[in-house]
C-alpha cells in the first residue's frame, strides 16, 4: 500500500527498513482495509523537500494514505501531521481522514500534496522520537524560509545557528561562508551572516539530535511558532487574523497577539455562511452568554478554519477519539465532520507504553549520522494549564540550563536496523483512559489563567520593551520575539516546558531539569552539618529574608536607576529624590547581610570552625545594626514624599507614565513599582517581629538575651515612630494600584478616600447573574467587569454611595443562595457570593463603611467623572439594567490599549472568584518569608531545591537566591494548605501541600522552624480572615 515503483522510498533513504504496521494505529489495530479497484498516484513532498508518490485505491479514505506516508518514514509519532493540499478554489485545505481522497483530491495528477505539522504541542519534550523532533525542526526551519515565523534578528539568527550545527557539525569560519552563501534560510540573510556563525561559533560538540531540540526550545517560545494566519474581520470591520493553537483561538492584529480564547472559556464553536462564532461559557454562577462573531473572506473559508479549530480542540483536549455521531433519520443540520485519529493523550500513551522500537535514520541535509537517541522524557505535566489564554513571550536569557555549560549527551548506541513496532493491544485498550495519568491537555484548566509574568521582557540590562501579559497563576519565562534576546551562555535544558503556549505550572525554564533534582542522600548529609537549635534557624531567617530585601532595592538602585539614566523623562529633583534617598539604604543593607552571613558562617563552623559558643548568636549584630538603622531613619522619612511626587509626576507627564509601565512590564520588576518604595518600612516591621519571636526563645539568662531584648526595644521605638505614615502610604499606594487595573473613572484617588475590599460577586441584572468586580472604599461602592481585552483591565459599570445605603437578606425572595440586597439612596443592586464565608466578609465590611459614611459631616463628593450615568428613579425596579452595548464594548476582542500588567491581586480575586480587604493586604505585609523549600508535583517522585520568595499573596520561585527575577509565580489566593495524609505516600517529614481544585504541590522544609514559618505565613495568604477576627491579633487599622 503505497510503493508504486522499485527506488528508493522516504523510509529507506531515512536508513529504515520496510515496515510492516501502521504507526498511527493503537496496539492490535490493523491497517484500514484497502478498498477494491483502480489505483491512483498521489504526489507527497515531504518536509525535507523530497517528492514521493504513493498509489492509493481511488474510494481509500485519506487515512490511507497518511499512514502510508507515515509507515514509509517509520514515524511513530505521526498524529501530530497532516497533508495539505490546494482545492478546486486554490485554497490549501487539510486532507480530511475519513473522506475518500478521490472526493477531495479532483485532478491527483496535477496536485502535489505536503506532509507538514498540523498540530504543535505545548512542549517539544512531549516528542519521544528523535525523529518527530527532526521533522518539526525542517517545518521550522520551512516557515522561517517562508517568512511565517517572523522573530527579531537575534532569534533569527540563533535558529540559524542551530540548523548549521545540526547540518555541517561544529564551527569553521571557511565552511560556514561557503555553507551559508549555497543555503538561504531566511531571505534577507547576508546581514545576518556574522551574527550566525558567532552564535554557531559556541555550538561546539553538539549533535544534531542536541541542535534540534535547542531550535525548537527557541521556537516555541516565539509568538508565531505554530500559528497559520486566516484573514477575518471583527464586527466594527477591523482587519484582523484569526489563528489556532493548542491553548484555543488567538486573535491577531498583523502578527501581534491582541487576544486568546482558551478551550476551557469556549463552550461551542459554530459557523453561518461566512460568520464564525465563538461563544463563551457563562461566568461563576451567570446565565449570561457571551457569542463573539468574526467575518471571513467566504463560507469555504469559514467552514474551514472551523474545521481545525475542531480538530485542535478534540486533539490537544479530549482524551480518546470522539464517536461519530448516529446518522439522522430524516435530515440533518449543520456539518457531520468530526475528529478522527488520536488524541495527544492516547499518543503520549502509547509511546510510553514502549510498544515501538528505535530505528535508525539519516538526515537529508547533514552530513553526521544520527540515531533515535535523545529520549528526553516530556517534563512533569503537573497541572494548570489554561482557562483563558493571553500573552507569549519573553527573553532568551530566561533560558539558562541549571547546569551552564553542560551539554546534552545523546546516547550514541547502534541500534542496527530494526523492523516496526507490533502491535498487539486491542484498540479498546489502546483507548482506555487511565484515570491516574493526567495530561498536560486535559490539566490545560487553568495554567494560563494561572500564569502571572510570562509576558514580562528581560535582559541582561533593564530595557523597556513589553508585550501583553497574562493571567495571574504561574508565571514561566520565555524568549522575546520582538525584544533583543540576550544568548550569552545559553545552554537549554530537554525538560523546559512550555511557556506562551501555556504550560504547566512551575515548570518553567530551569525548574524542571532532572540534573537539578537533589537526591535524598545530598540532603540527609547537608542536614547533618548544620546546628538544629532554633536560634540558629531564626537568624537564617533574617539572612535569607535580608537577601530578598536587598533584591528589592536594587530594582530601583539598579535596574530602574539605569533605565531612568537612559531615558529623558524623569525631571531631576524627582531623580535626586528617589535615588540619593535609596542609595544610602542599599549601601548600610549591603554591609549588614554580610555581617549576619560572616556570623551565620561562624555558627555552621564553615569558617573557623575551632571557635565556638561566641558566636552562635545573632542578637549582638542585630543590636549593632539597628542602632545603625537610626542614622538612615531621614531617608525613611522621605519616602511619603517620594511616593507622592512619583505619582505626581507619572499623572503630569505621559512620557513618564509610560516609561513606569513599560519598566513595571520588566520581569525583574515583579510587583507593582510603587511596593518596592514601601520595602524599606515593611522591613522595619519584619526585623521587630524576628526579634519577638528570637527573645521568646531565650531565657532570660541566655548569653545573648540582653542584646536581643535591647535590638527589639530600638526597632520597636522605630516602627512605632514610622508606622502611622507607612500606614498612609499602604493606602496611598493602593489606591494607585486600582487605578490602574480599571478604566471608566478619573479621579479614583482622592483626598480622604481609603480602600476597604475588592473582589468578584455575582450581580443580577435583567440577563440573570452576571461575574462583577467590586471595590469597597469608605465613601463609595463601585462595580465592574473584566472584558476580553489586550489591556485586561476592569472596566467601571456604576456605582453606590454608601451614605444611606441599607442591607437586606435576600435569599428567599430571588431563590439565590448568599445573596443581598444593597439598597442605596437612588438605586439598588442584588448581589451573591460564592459562599456564606465570603458574603459574611462582604456585609462586615460594606456595614462598617456605611457606619463611617454616615459618621463623617462631609458631604459625598461627585466622585466619578468619566463614568457611565446612572440616573435611575428610586422607583425603577430593583434590577439593575445594564446596557448591552455597554457590556459589549469593554469586551471588543479588538480593544487597542496599551499592555498592562495581568498579574494583580485584582485579577486573581477575579478568576478565584474571592476577595481580600486592606487588613489582609497589611497582613500580609507582615507575613513575607524567603529561603529554599523543596517542591515536588502530585505524581512526580524526585524533590527539586528552589529559591521561594512569599510575599502579596504569591509565592514567586528562583533557581537561587542570587537570581535577578523569578521564574515562575504561584498565587495563593484560594489555595488550601493542609499536611499530607497517609494515603499519599510521601513520607518525609516537615512537608506541607497545597492543592486547589486539581492542582497538587508538595513542598518540605529544612527543620520545624522553617516548616512552622512557611505554615503561618501562607495560612494568612490561603484563609482571609473576617475584619473582626484580623483585627484581635494585630494593632487597630484606622480607615
Amino acid at each position: 500500500m503505497g510503493e508504486t515503483e522499485q527506488r528508493p522510498t522516504a523510509g529507506s533513504r531515512l536508513g529504515a527498513q520496510e515496515n510492516a504496521g501502521i504507526s498511527t494505529l493503537e496496539h492490535g489495530q490493523k491497517p484500514p482495509l484497502t478498498p477494491p479497484g483502480k489505483l491512483i498516484s498521489i504526489k507527497i513532498q515531504m518536509l525535507d523537500d523530497t517528492q514521493e508518490t504513493f498509489e492509493v485505491p481511488q474510494r481509500a479514505p485519506g487515512k490511507v494514505l497518511h499512514d502510508a506516508v507515515c509507515n514509509h518514514l517509520n514515524l511513530v509519532e505521526g498524529d501530530y501531521f497532516g497533508l495539505e493540499f490546494p482545492d478546486h478554489k486554490k485554497m490549501m485545505v487539510w486532507l480530511d481522514l475519513l473522506k475518500p481522497v478521490m472526493k477531495q483530491i479532483r485532478r491527483p495528477k496535477h496536485v502535489v500534496v505536503k506532509f507538514v505539522v498540523k498540530f504543535f504541542p505545548p512542549d517539544h519534550a512531549q516528542l519521544q522520537e528523535e525523529l518527530t523532533r527532526y521533522l518539526f525542526a525542517l517545518q521550522v526551519k520551512q516557515d522561517l524560509a517562508q517568512g511565517r515565523l517572523t522573530c527579531n534578528d537575534t532569534s533569527t539568527a540563533l535558529l540559524i545557528s542551530h540548523i548549521v550545527q545540526s547540518e555541517i557539525g561544529d564551527f569553521d569560519e571557511t565552511i560556514d561562508r561557503e555553507h551559508l552563501a549555497k543555503n538561504k534560510y531566511i531571505p534577507q540573510q547576508d546581514a545576518l551572516e556574522d551574527k550566525i556563525m558567532e552564535f554557531h561559533r559556541k555550538h561546539t560538540g553538539q549533535t544534531p539530535a542536541e541542535s534540534d531540540f535547542q531550535l525548537l526550545e527557541i521556537a516555541r517560545r516565539l509568538e508565531m511558532y505554530g500559528i497559520r494566519l486566516h484573514p477575518a474581520k471583527d464586527r466594527e470591520g477591523t482587519k484582523i487574523n484569526l489563528a489556532v493553537a493548542n491553548t484555543g483561538i488567538l486573535v491577531f492584529q498583523g502578527h501581534t497577539k491582541i487576544n486568546a480564547f482558551n478551550w476551557a472559556k469556549v463552550r461551542k464553536l459554530s459557523f453561518k455562511r461566512k460568520r464564525f462564532l465563538i461563544k463563551l461559557r457563562p461566568d461563576v454562577n451567570s446565565s449570561f452568554q457571551d457569542t463573539l462573531e468574526f467575518l471571513m473572506a467566504s463560507r469555504d473559508f469559514c467552514k474551514s478554519f472551523w474545521k481545525i479549530c475542531v480538530e485542535h480542540h478534540a486533539f490537544f483536549r479530549l482524551f480518546e477519539e470522539p464517536k461519530p455521531k448516529p446518522k439522522p433519520v430524516l435530515f440533518s443540520r449543520g456539518s457531520s465532520f468530526r475528529f478522527s485519529g488520536r488524541t495527544q493523550k492516547q499518543v503520549l500513551d502509547y509511546v510510553k507504553e514502549g510498544g515501538h522500537k528505535k530505528v535508525q535514520f539519516e538526515r537529508k541535509h547533514s552530513k553526521i549520522r544520527s540515531i533515535r537517541s535523545l529520549t528526553a522524557q516530556p517534563s512533569e505535566q503537573h497541572a494548570e494549564s489554561s482557562s483563558f489564554a493571553y500573552g507569549d513571550d519573553s527573553d532568551a536569557a530566561a533560558v539558562q540550563s541549571c547546569q551552564q555549560g553542560k551539554e546534552l549527551k545523546a546516547s550514541t548506541e547502534d541500534t542496527g536496523q530494526h523492523k516496526s513496532p507490533s502491535l498487539k493491544k486491542s484498540p479498546k485498550e489502546g483507548r482506555k483512559v487511565d484515570g491516574a495519568v493526567v495530561s498536560a491537555v486535559e490539566e490545560e484548566e487553568e495554567a494560563a489563567t494561572d500564569r502571572m509574568q510570562q509576558n514580562r521582557p528581560q535582559s541582561q540590562q533593564p530595557s523597556t520593551a513589553g508585550s501583553l501579559t497574562g493571567s495571574p497563576h504561574l508565571s514561566e519565562l520565555s524568549i522575546n520575539s520582538q525584544g533583543g534576546p540576550s544568548v550569552a551562555n545559553m545552554s537549554l535544558s530537554p525538560n523546559l516546558s512550555p511557556d506562551a503556549k501555556q504550560s504547566s505550572p512551575l515548570i518553567s525554564p530551569l525548574l524542571n531539569d532532572p540534573s537539578c533534582i537533589r537526591t535524598e542522600e545530598e540532603e540527609e548529609v547537608k542536614k547533618k552539618r548544620f546546628p538544629t537549635e532554633k536560634a540558629y534557624f531564626i537568624a537564617k531567617e533574617v539572612a535569607t529574608t535580608e537577601r530578598t530585601y536587598l533584591k528589592d532595592l536594587e530594582v530601583i538602585t539598579s535596574w530602574f536607576q539605569s533605565a531612568v539614566s537612559k531615558e529623558d523623562c524623569m525631571p531631576e529633583t524627582l531623580k535626586n529624590l528617589i535615588f540619593s534617598n535609596f542609595e544610602p539604604l542599599h549601601k548600610f543593607h549591603t554591609g549588614f547581610l554580610k555581617e549576619i552571613e560572616q556570623r551565620l558562617a561562624l555558627w555552621e563552623g564553615r569558617s573557623n570552625a575551632h571557635i565556638k559558643g561566641g558566636h552562635q548568636r545573632i542578637g549582638d549584630v542585630m543590636l549593632k545594626n539597628i542602632q545603625g538603622m537610626k542614622q538612615l531613619t531621614i531617608h525613611l522619612w522621605k519616602h511619603n514624599e517620594i511616593l507622592t511626587e512619583l505619582e505626581n509626576g507619572i499623572k503630569n507627564s505621559r512620557k513618564l507614565e509610560t516609561f513606569c509601565r513599560d519598566f513595571e512590564l520588566q520581569k525583574v520588576c515583579y510587583l507593582p513599582l510603587n511596593t518596592f518604595l514601601l520595602r524599606p518600612l515593611h522591613r522595619l516591621m519584619h526585623y521587630k517581629q524576628i526579634m519577638e519571636r528570637l527573645c521568646k526563645h531565650y531565657p532570660p539568662n541566655h548569653v545573648d538575651f540582653r542584646d536581643s531584648r535591647a535590638a527589639l526595644a530600638e526597632i520597636t521605638e522605630m516602627v512605632a515612630q514610622l508606622h502611622g505614615n507607612m500606614i498612609k502610604m499602604e493606602n496611598f499606594q493602593k489606591l494607585h494600584e486600582l487605578k490602574k487595573d480599571l478604566i471608566g473613572i478619573d479621579n479614583l484617588v482622592i483626598p480622604g478616600r481609603e480602600f476597604i475590599r475588592l473582589g468578584s460577586l455575582s450581580k443580577l441584572s435583567g440577563k440573570g447573574l452576571q461575574q462583577r468586580m467590586f471595590f469597597l472604599f469608605n465613601d463609595i461602592l463601585l462595580y465592574t467587569s473584566r472584558g476580553l481585552t489586550a489591556s485586561n483591565q476592569f472596566k467601571v459599570h456604576g456605582h453606590l454611595p454608601l451614605y444611606g445605603m441599607t442591607i437586606e437578606d435576600s435569599e428567599e425572595e430571588w431563590g439565590v443562595p448568599h445573596c443581598l440586597t444593597l439598597r442605596g439612596q437612588q438605586q439598588s443592586i442584588i448581589v451573591a457570593a460564592s459562599t456564606r464565608a465570603e458574603i459574611d466578609k462582604w456585609i462586615e465590611d460594606i456595614q462598617m463603611a456605611i457606619d463611617l459614611a454616615e459618621k463623617s459631616s462631609d458631604p459625598v463628593p461627585e466622585l466619578l467623572a468619566s463614568s457611565p450615568p446612572d440616573n435611575k428613579s428610586p422607583d425603577e425596579t430593583t434590577v439593575d439594567q445594564e446596557s448591552e452595548d455597554d457590556l459589549s464594548a469593554s469586551r471588543t476582542s479588538l480593544e487597542r490599549q496599551s499592555p498592562h500588567r495581568g498579574n494583580t491581586t485584582v485579577h486573581v480575586c477575579w478568576h478565584r472568584n474571592t476577595s481580600v480587604s486592606m487588613i489582609d493586604f497589611s497582613i500580609a505585609v507582615e507575613n513575607q518569608l524567603s529561603g529554599n523549600l523543596l517542591r515536588k508535583f502530585k505524581n512526580s517522585n524526585g524533590w527539586q531545591k528552589l529559591w521561594v520568595v512569599f510575599t502579596n499573596f504569591c509565592m514567586f520561585f528562583y533557581k537561587s537566591h542570587q537570581d535577578n527575577h523569578p521564574l515562575a509565580s504561584l498565587p495563593l489566593l484560594g489555595y488550601s494548605l493542609t499536611i499530607p495524609s497517609e494515603s499519599e505516600n510521601i513520607h518525609k517529614d516537615y512537608v506541607f501541600k497545597l492543592h486547589f481544585k486539581s492542582h497538587v504541590y508538595y513542598f518540605r522544609a529544612e527543620s520545624e522552624y522553617t516548616f512552622e514559618r512557611w505554615m503561618e505565613v501562607i495560612r494568612s495568604a490561603t484563609s482571609s480572615a473576617l475584619r473582626t477576627r484580623a483585627l484581635s491579633h494585630r494593632e487597630p487599622h484606622t480607615y
